[in-house]
Parts: C-alpha cells; sequence; structure tokens
C-alpha cells in the first residue's frame, strides 16, 4: 500500500462534480472548471513545478476521477 498526501476527493462534491445524462445513462463527471484545473496540475507536473499542495490536490483529483472511471464503467456495463 502506497501512502501519499492528498487533498480530500470529498471536498470537490458540492462544487466540482456533475451527474449529466450520456447516451440516456447518468454518468459522474467534473465540472468544466475543475477538469481544467486538473489539466492545469498535470501541465505542472509534467514541468516538474508542482508544489507539495498542488501535488496534494493533483492526487486527490486523480483518485477522484479513478473512483469515477469505475462507477462509470459499472453504470455503463449494468444498462
Amino acid at each position: 500500500m502506497v501512502t501519499e498526501l492528498m487533498v480530500q476527493p470529498s471536498s470537490w462534491v458540492e462544487t466540482g462534480i456533475t451527474v449529466e445524462t450520456v447516451r440516456g445513462l447518468k454518468l459522474f463527471k467534473f465540472t468544466d472548471e475543475l477538469q481544467e484545473r486538473l489539466e492545469e496540475l498535470v501541465e505542472l507536473y509534467k514541468q516538474d513545478r508542482l508544489t507539495s499542495e498542488q501535488e496534494a490536490e493533483l492526487n486527490g483529483l486523480t483518485e477522484l476521477d479513478r473512483i469515477f472511471t469505475l462507477l462509470n464503467a459499472r453504470t455503463i456495463a449494468d444498462s
């Protein structure tokens, strides 16, 4: 098991998460603003310019993205 610092994924539930209907299925997605933030952090990571706070934020967003991918895949598989 890997231990890493991260911003709690639940901190974005109120402001950064949306549920969209895609082909009749309700799927979890990031808001445009949160998606842009994720892309900005990934760019900083690629440039090796992340602060420790930004790294924790990126870790939390990445974990949330993994959770959404799993939930959305299950929703699609069950349809």
